[in-house]
C-alpha cells in the first residue's frame, strides 16, 4: 500500500470525514529532499464532524496526531485544508 492509500485510510478511521481527498504533490518538489522518494508531499482536503467548533491549529495537531508514523517514515510535509460540515 502506498502513502496516499495509508494517509487516506488513516485519516478515515481517525478523523471520520465526510469527504476526503489526498494529492500526492511530490512531482512538485523534486530535489528539495535527499531522497528517490515519490511519496513525501501531499495535500489533504477534508470535511468533519470533529473539526465543528475547533481551531485550525487544533484541527492540524488531529490530522499530524493520526499520521505520526508516516512523518517518523518519511513524509515530509502536508498541505491541510480542513473543514467542519457548516463551513463546506
Amino acid at each position: 500500500m502506498g502513502m496516499e492509500e495509508i494517509i487516506a485510510q488513516k485519516i478515515a478511521n481517525g478523523i471520520d470525514p465526510s469527504a476526503l481527498e489526498v494529492i500526492n504533490e511530490s512531482h512538485l518538489h523534486a530535489g528539495h529532499l535527499d531522497t528517490d522518494s515519490k511519496e513525501t508531499h501531499f495535500r489533504v482536503k477534508a470535511v468533519a464532524e470533529k473539526f465543528e467548533g475547533v481551531s485550525a491549529v487544533k484541527r492540524h495537531q488531529m490530522v499530524y496526531g493520526v499520521l505520526s508514523e508516516e512523518f517518523e517514515a518519511g513524509l515530509h510535509a502536508l498541505a491541510l485544508e480542513l473543514k467542519a460540515p457548516s463551513e463546506a
